[in-house]
């Protein structure tokens, strides 16, 4: 059915309005104030020149804190979503039981991997073993939902051809679910760690290890030229990453072809 004539105009209107509106409401068309913001962002940002290299042995060791805590926490995350993301699969099981899993799911990933650590702060203590815990529990629900949704894309002829032979749901998986979907697999698991790397730059805010602790004390000290020497080191390590993670997808792709049960 197409829709009314205009509809496409009124609905420009009403989200224009809406925006006006929430601009309004969170003081951004107040141009006193920001004007007062631009000014106070270019004498921080001239704060921030030159940077200060005397401090990167103390955070090149902080960042490979910061790379062991989301490496850890991907892992952790990734051996408790795979299984979970296989429950929430309606290829493999009904509402019954995807219902309940994707639930878990959508309520792990409704908090922040911040607060997941503060919460491991308080259970463990400060330190790395935190922030990797936080992360854990901060990726299960990110890639439970990208797990199950690159499953739910399997091709529906090799599921058949599989589940036409008797193989049981186990074996459904083991055989055509995971082989077929182990290229996305792959891909959603290295962008997680990509992501992570960034999200663990932050830990250290509340005691979680990792560069973080370093970031908020220049803030506190007004150092910002040590502030911009950790963010260009941040910076550089994260595109290494991505660049190792695109050489990983080019190298490591699986074959699409699913072994017979029987094999």
């Amino acid at each position: 059915m197409r829709p009314p004539r205009g509809s496409g105009r009124v609905l420009g209107v009403v989200l224009l309005v809406a925006l006006l509106v929430s601009l309004a409401d969170i003081g951004m068309l107040d141009l006193g104030r920001v004007v007062r913001g631009a000014r106070n962002l270019g004498e921080f940002a001239a704060a921030m020149f030159p940077p200060d290299p005397s401090s990167l042995p103390t955070l090149a060791e902080a960042m490979v804190e910061t790379i062991e805590i989301a490496f850890v926490g991907t892992a952790i995350g990734f051996a408790l979503a795979l299984p979970l993301a296989l429950l929430a699969s309606p290829v493999l099981f009904g509402p019954a039981v995807t219902g309940p899993v994707k639930l878990v799911l959508a309520g792990v990933r409704t908090v922040p991997s911040l607060f997941w650590a503060i919460v491991f702060v308080v259970a463990v203590g400060l330190g790395p073993a935190a922030g990797a815990l936080g992360v854990a529990l901060y990726s299960l629900g990110y890639l439970g939902k990208l797990l199950y949704e690159t499953f739910d894309g399997v091709d529906p002829e090799v599921v058949e051809a599989v589940r036409s032979v008797g193989a049981s749901r186990a074996q459904l998986a083991r055989y055509a679910i995971v082989p077929e979907a182990a290229n996305g697999v792959l891909a959603q698991l290295l962008f997680m760690f990509e992501y992570n790397v960034r999200a663990s730059s932050i830990m250290g805010f509340v005691g979680a290890g990792g560069i973080g602790f370093y970031l908020l004390g220049y803030i506190q000290l007004l150092r910002y030229d040590l502030l911009l020497t950790a963010l260009i080191l941040t910076l550089a390590v994260v595109i290494l990453i991505d660049r190792a993670s695109a050489l990983l997808r080019r190298t490591f792709l699986f074959p699409v072809s699913p072994p017979a049960p029987g094999e």
